[in-house]
């Protein structure tokens, strides 16, 4: 008798949590509460970036992309081009840690060094009050809001698998060695197999069924078992330069646990191998086989055509993807076909895009199947992770107003 009392006490609480109480469709997305994952895919239309607000407050920013220039291949501006994509960034973040009276973030992770996921100068940029580096994407970030550690692939030197000296680079770079040595900024290197680098900060004991796992970076893989990992690349000598690891084989990838729940990001990692390339290009395979079957995932490189290969899907196979979108070629026809098939994986799956291109609208057929098509995508994990929903919150608007909500989805 108790034990059914008891599964009955849990299942009304799961379905009390996952109704629709907390938030109602046409009204402002309701705040983060404690013991509640937040992970919050930003629509901009210039760029990728994703808030993470952990079970206990501790907050999480994952790139933040602004592109310097845009093309008809790009959807619009969201919610418009009156302000740069990093000050958007900053105003969203405020809004969604409204309950905390001195908003920060705890850690920012850069999985790459490209402009859609860390932001680049154009001549409209604006330069730093200490006139050390120009404001766009995380540094804008690090201007408008207190960052406790940054991680990145690269640091210190910053010359993996060369030099890396592009202009963007360079005002990174500035931005890094200013903040270090003038605003108290702690700055790692994202080493894979560790467990350690991102932790929560405000209350780790109430909450022991929290991971974050390092997976990988610069083509350095965790192996899945304790911190151990393999490099994929042959050292860089033994190779032609040609033939070096491109800047999104070197992203990085992690995976986040809270209690069932389990969810993936790896940046802009590759999984299908261009023709005469080696094989070691397809990172995917081996960050798979070390992550295993999650409950969500964003796709890897916005779903371009050289991601989400037939392994990494079917050994993924989460319930819900996110594709942080708004360019034309994502995500590609093949890609879309792997994410439906029930071949590679059976049952349901939902998938959610920021800001899918009219154009590709056209182009693959069955894409208006889409969950959502458009806006910020968050998904909400009740406490202690057994189950979680997605809401949809408008991004033509600063209103934060929730046009969809989906499930409740039960983790695995």
């Amino acid at each position: 008798m108790k034990i059914r009392l008891s599964l009955c006490l849990g299942l009304l609480m799961a379905a009390i949590f996952s109704g629709r109480a907390g938030d109602a469709v046409g009204k402002p997305i309701s705040p983060w509460k404690p013991g509640t994952l937040d992970i919050h895919q930003i629509s901009t239309g210039r760029g990728n970036a994703g808030l993470y607000i952990l079970p206990d407050g501790t907050t999480l920013l994952v790139d933040a992309g602004e592109m310097p220039v845009k093309t008809a291949n790009h959807t619009p501006d969201r919610p418009d081009a009156t302000r740069p994509a990093g000050e958007r960034i900053v105003r969203y973040i405020r809004h969604a840690l409204a309950h905390d009276p001195h908003p920060a973030l705890d850690y920012v992770i850069l999985t790459h060094f490209h402009d859609d996921h860390m932001g680049a100068p154009s001549d409209k940029s604006l330069t730093a009050g200490c006139g050390a580096y120009k404001l766009t994407g995380v540094t804008q970030v690090g201007e408008s809001l207190r960052i406790g550690k940054l991680l990145d692939r690269a640091w210190p030197d910053y010359s993996y698998p060369k030099p890396l000296d592009e202009p963007h680079m360079m005002n990174y770079r500035a931005f890094v060695k200013w903040q270090t040595e003038n605003n108290g900024l702690k700055v790692e290197r994202f080493v894979p197999g560790r467990a350690d680098q991102v932790v929560l900060l405000h209350n780790a004991r109430k909450y022991p069924n929290f991971h974050f796992r390092n997976v990988g970076a610069n083509a350095e893989v965790w192996t899945g078992e304790g911190t151990s990992t393999h490099n994929l690349v042959p050292a860089s000598s033994t190779a032609p330069a040609s033939l070096w690891p491109h800047e999104n084989c070197c992203s990085i990838s992690f995976r986040l646990t809270y209690g069932k729940f389990d969810y993936f990001n790896g940046g802009d990692i590759p999984g299908v191998i261009p023709k005469g390339y080696p094989s070691w290009f397809d990172i995917e395979t081996a960050v798979a086989k070390a992550v295993g079957a999650v409950d969500a995932a964003i796709l890897n490189h916005h779903g371009y055509l050289d991601s989400q290969n037939e392994f990494f899907v079917r050994t993924l196979q989460p319930r819900v993807w996110t594709i942080s979108v708004w360019d034309k070629y994502h995500p590609t026809p093949e890609v879309w076909e792997r994410l439906q098939s029930t071949t590679l994986y059976g049952g349901p799956r939902d998938i959610f895009a920021t800001d899918v291109h009219p154009a590709n609208r056209e182009a693959i057929k069955g894409l208006e199947t889409l969950a959502s098509d458009s806006g910020h995508i968050i998904l909400r994990v009740a406490p202690g992770g057994r189950s979680f929903r997605v809401v949809i919150v408008s991004d033509s608007s600063e209103s934060y107003q929730v046009k969809k909500i989906f499930g409740p989805y039960r983790s695995k």
